[in-house]
């Protein structure tokens, strides 16, 4: 069995080899072909995958290529984590939101948009290649920003199983695993518990979780408004999470506390995108040692914690016919009652060898649906102006981010947008 890794030079890579490593028993890899266009950085990244996986008796080879097609080619499972323009493209975006007064992220605001338009292009001719060369793997896209990739896929490659993963659910698991523990003393294994989470990725609330089928959602939310009233400088507004009786996914940050996001941006440098600039520096350096057989503690500082983890659980699923519930990007169909059943949200999904079907779930109440309709306008509007070099859409798109600019400066950057990215924008030449 072959899974095919685009993006394969990326940092986390070496993370994603030891998941595949830990789990070959049942879902039992013959061939792991990592794609780079960079050809240098896959030399380096790829050395180390191949050290890795002889250190623990190669179970399965670890191939390179810096041709797309021919990596994909006979794939079982082709898994998306690219960077297109690299982490420059990311300063570059952070740094486009700073000279405009707006938020400067990768994932939200103008800096999301810019990453989405560079990334759709590029996610589709994969999806191509997919249904030319490799029919029937499922796309597992981990590539940010991971909903809007999902809904260009859904809109322009319905004909491929297409699936968008991110971290922060998982990683939110955990935590409340963790909260529980220390309140219990119990030890809770992560498969005994379910979260339930609904939105748009980085745009979700959590508001359930259970243990052996068993509600503690309760416990959670109190001991988190507790922590919240205690806290000198509490992360989110306690009387907020009181009304709730949800916790904000961390990316809300940006809509709800704008005004703090954007002073915080005035420290720059270095901003997050520096950061990591630095951190990848000294990752690459380390993984080019020749000794280097295992991932070193340096690769936690990267972010992405339980890449791994989701990523090897949800093939091993899929490729299992386990029916296990996971929380995936994908588009409802109707699963929540009352809105639009062609949007791709955040939320439960069943995963077996058929695919990745959405669970049917109640909505959130009106105070958050708001914000979802109108994230989600500027989603789909953005989708139209990357696939067809659109420029009306993209201005459209703005006006419909709530942290889009005033009407009157969106032209301007728009324009600033589009000339600082031209180089990956070339559908809008």
């Amino acid at each position: 069995m072959k899974v095919t890794v685009i993006g394969g030079g990326s940092t986390y890579t070496p993370e994603l080899v030891n998941g595949f490593l830990a789990r070959h028993a049942t879902f039992p890899v013959t061939e792991l072909c990592l794609m780079d266009i960079n050809a240098e950085r896959l030399e380096i990244v790829g050395g180390f995958a191949q050290r890795m996986v002889e250190y623990k008796g190669s179970p399965f080879k670890v191939t390179l290529s810096t041709d797309q097609r021919e990596a994909i080619r006979g794939a079982s499972y082709v898994t998306t984590q690219l960077r297109v323009g690299m982490m420059e493209a990311r300063k570059k975006d952070e740094y486009l939101g700073l000279r405009h007064g707006l938020i400067g992220q990768e994932t939200t605001g103008i800096g999301g948009m810019a990453k989405a338009m560079r990334t759709i292009p590029v996610l589709l001719s994969i999806a191509n290649d997919i249904r030319e060369v490799a029919p029937g793997a499922p796309l597992v896209n981990f590539t940010n920003p991971a909903g809007l990739v999902t809904e260009a896929l859904f809109r322009y490659a319905p004909d491929v199983t297409a699936v968008g993963v991110c971290n922060v659910p998982i990683t939110t698991k955990m935590h409340m695993i963790e909260r529980l523990e220390e309140a219990t003393g119990k030890t809770i294994p992560p498969q005994s518990t379910q979260l339930d989470t609904l939105g748009l990725n980085h745009l979700t609330w959590h508001r359930g979780f259970t243990v052996e089928g068993e509600e503690m959602w309760p416990q959670i939310i109190e001991g988190f408004i507790a922590e919240l009233k205690a806290d000198e400088h509490p992360e989110w507004d306690p009387r907020m999470v009181e009304i709730l009786r949800m916790m904000p996914n961390y990316y809300l940050q940006y809509f709800y506390y704008t005004n703090k996001k954007l002073a915080s941006q005035k420290k720059w440098p270095p901003s997050r995108g520096e950061e990591v600039m630095e951190i990848e520096k000294g990752l690459l350096a380390q993984y080019a040692d020749p000794e280097l057989k295992e991932p070193p503690a340096d690769l936690m500082k990267r972010g992405g914690a339980y890449y791994s983890t989701l990523a090897t659980q949800l093939l091993n699923a899929h490729y299992n016919n386990l029916g296990e519930r996971h929380i995936v990007n994908v588009r409802h169909n109707g699963a929540v009652d009352g809105w639009p059943a062609d949007w791709v949200l955040e939320m439960p999904a069943i995963v077996d060898q058929a695919g990745f079907h959405p669970i049917e779930v109640p909505p959130l109440p009106q105070v958050c649906y708001g914000l979802i309709a109108q994230v989600k306008s500027y989603e789909i509007l953005t989708v139209e102006a990357a696939v067809h070099g659109d420029r009306n859409a993209a201005f459209e798109a703005l006006l419909a981010n709530p942290l889009g600019p005033a009407a009157d400066k969106i032209q301007e950057v728009l324009d600033d947008l589009l000339e600082t990215h031209k180089q990956h924008l070339p559908q809008f030449s």
